[in-house]
């Protein structure tokens, strides 16, 4: 599977996240991560355990220097103004299967679907729900060969 694009996580929401500050209340973020990549969300403040962000974040995504599985992490994270972010809870999701139909239909969509939180002690606890869209980015380039464009018919 060789060629390139851009994948984008949309996130949208999260219920039942455990964990509280000082005050009794959380304030959470998602840090998604793609290999070397990362991206963060806002802040839901005041959102506590069922927060809403509805933000999209995107991702370069190289396949050809790829090889094996593509996997994109959330590490959901509360907010702290005074002492260090707590961790709340991580879920990953394998978009190997999505990028490659990606890459030969073009683009490749998977609706808003829910994925389970897991907290420090490996157990689970609240759901996040994410939608995702790849595209590939060489799919104008391929029609364009495939029709003999003219790249080729100046040349005579």
């Amino acid at each position: 599977m060789a060629g390139s694009g851009i994948l984008e996580v949309h996130l949208v929401d999260a219920k039942g996240l455990s964990g509280k500050d000082f005050l009794g209340k959380i304030d959470p973020y998602v840090v998604v991560q793609y290999r070397s990549q990362e991206r963060k969300s806002r802040v839901a403040r005041d959102e506590g355990k069922n927060p809403r962000w509805n933000e999209v974040v995107k991702f370069q995504i190289n396949s050809a220097a790829a090889s094996g599985q593509h996997k994109l992490f959330f590490r959901l994270m509360d907010y702290d103004t005074f002492s260090r972010d707590d961790f709340i809870g991580e879920a990953s999701i394998n978009v190997t299967d999505l990028i490659s139909l990606g890459m030969e239909h073009g683009t490749c969509q998977m609706n808003a679907a829910k994925y389970r939180v897991v907290l420090a002690d490996k157990t689970y606890h609240g759901e996040i729900r994410v939608a995702l869209t790849f595209t590939a980015a060489n799919k104008a380039q391929d029609h364009g060969e495939q029709l003999g464009g003219w790249t080729n018919s100046f040349r005579q």
